[in-house]
This record gives C-alpha cells, structure tokens and sequence, in this order.
C-alpha cells in the first residue's frame, strides 16, 4: 500500500520531526483503546497522516484550521479524489504546455487572480490551491490581510502538480475524519472519552523578521497563544492528555521566557528542527522548538 502523506507544501510541517514527536507521546499510547485524535491546527497534516497510519487504536480523528481553502482541499481529497487526480492532470498539462517562463508566470498570474475571486465550487478552488503550492516560490501559502494568496510565482519548470498515488492514499485515510474549519476552540464540542490532542499552532516569532505565520487573514499574536494556554488548562482539567508544539523563545533571547512561564504548570521538552523561511540566509538552520505535554508526570 502506498503511504499516505502530507498532499501539499506546509511551512512549519512536521515531516523532519515526526520520530522526535513520536519519542514524546504517552508512553503507554498504543495500549490505549478507541482513541479520538484532533489536531486544532492541521495545516499539512504531517502528524496526522503518521499517527492514523501506525496506529490502529485511533478509531476517530478530528481535524480543524481556520483557513478555508485548506480544510476544503482535505474535504475534496477525502471526497473526490478521482475527480480532483482529473482535474489537476489537466492543470498540469497545460502548464507544461508553456515553452519559456514568461508564458509560464503569466498562466501562473491568471490562476492566482481566480483562486482570489472566492467565489469557485470545492474542487476547482481545491485544483487552483494545488497548483499555486507547487508553482509558487517556495511552495509558501500566505494571504494578505484581505485573505488573498499572494505570493509571487515561483520559476519552476516542471512540478509535480499531480501527484495521484498520493491523493489516492490520503483520500483512503481520511475516511474515518471529521473536517473542521474555524477557531481551534471549536474542537472541544468533540471530545469523547480517550480523546488525545495534538497542537501545531502558528509559531510566536522568534523577532521582528524571522516570523512567517500569515496563514490565514487572522493574526495569532501573543494574546492568542495565551488563550491556547488556557484551553489547554481545559482539557488537562477533564482529564484530555495533550502534546503541543511551538518555538523556543530562548533561542532569539535567552531572557525571554515567554513559553516557559506560560506553560510552567507543564513538562516542556526541546527538538531541534530545521528552519529553513528566513530572509536572512544565516539565520536559516538547526533550531530548538519546544514540546509541551501534560502527561508525562501522570
């Protein structure tokens, strides 16, 4: 069986530090029966592709994002899948089609102006969102704060915009999940008995210009990641065991403790990641983030 995986381009996805995540789950998770698993913040999926697929005890999973396109793309991969491998073939065609790279942005251009109109059905929105992630530069998703995809094309030749086994893999996972789209709050009305949360939520900046959160028109500042904290104090209060990932404060400025203090009443673990969305060509690289868990003092 071909294995399923994350289906488009994610910055902040946790592909790299899949075994160091999976290194710091409960240690007896695999013993645990009827599991429900909800990821607040999907975004590529990275995680939930590996748990559904190690472990067969997870018998429910929810997913939520407060981007639409992006919940939409996971609907029509779940639900369509032969007709979106349809319809991304023909894309991709035609962008092959293009001899030289003028002819390729403007064709590049023209999609992105349509995919801005928000006003398509699923499965074209969906084809338009999968041939920007992998056209655009960087393979970035990020949105004015109009909520309109802006980033510029990205010079590729000949991209795999199409790519059927993975869909066709994804879509069989996805049947047993429940698809979400809105505030990561909205994912409490779901809790059952033997529910585990895992948190990817945007990153808080490690400065002023290392940031890249603009996922979504709406801004996760501090006072967002404080509320977190406190739903987080919610679930660990109904007995609901969770694993949460962030970046470390500690690595722009040792003093700040932002995250250490916040989440002080919990076990806060450090990996090292690679970041690779920074201007600034040195300061990409090796760097901690932080794991937050309430369940390994239990």
């Amino acid at each position: 069986m071909y294995k399923a995986k994350p289906f488009v381009k994610w910055v902040g996805g946790k592909t790299q530090l899949i075994e160091q995540l999976e290194a710091l789950l409960p240690a007896d998770f695999d013993k645990r029966q009827n599991i429900t698993y909800v990821e607040p913040f999907v975004g590529g999926g990275a995680m939930l592709f590996h748990m559904l697929q190690k472990y067969d005890n997870i018998k429910r999973a929810i997913i939520n994002d407060i981007n639409p396109d992006l919940t939409t793309c996971y609907e029509v991969v779940r639900d369509f899948p032969q007709q979106l491998i349809t319809s991304l073939s023909d894309i991709q065609s035609q962008y092959y089609a293009f001899k030289n790279e003028p002819e390729r942005k403007e064709f590049f251009l023209a999609c992105r102006d349509r995919f801005n109109t928000k006003n398509l059905e699923k499965i074209e929105n969906t084809t338009l969102f999968f041939f920007l992630n992998r056209t655009c530069f960087n393979g970035l998703y990020r949105v004015n704060k109009s909520g309109k995809f802006n980033v510029p094309f990205g010079r590729y030749t000949s991209p795999t915009i199409c790519d059927a086994k993975t869909i066709m893999a994804d879509s069989q996972i996805l049947q047993k999940v429940e698809i979400l789209t809105g505030d990561f709050e909205n994912t409490a009305l779901k809790i059952k008995e033997n529910t585990f949360f895992y948190f990817d939520p945007p990153y808080r900046p490690l400065s002023n210009t290392s940031s890249f959160n603009d996922y979504a028109k709406e801004a996760f500042n501090d006072i967002a990641q404080v509320r977190l904290k406190q739903f987080c104090d919610k679930l660990h209060q109904r007995g609901i065991l969770f694993l949460l990932s962030n970046s470390d404060s500690m690595n722009a400025n040792g003093e700040d403790r932002f995250f250490y203090d916040l989440y002080s009443d919990y076990t806060i673990n450090r990996v090292w990641a690679s970041r690779n969305v920074n201007a600034n060509a040195s300061k990409r690289g090796k760097l901690t983030e932080i794991v937050v868990d309430n369940f390994s003092n239990l």
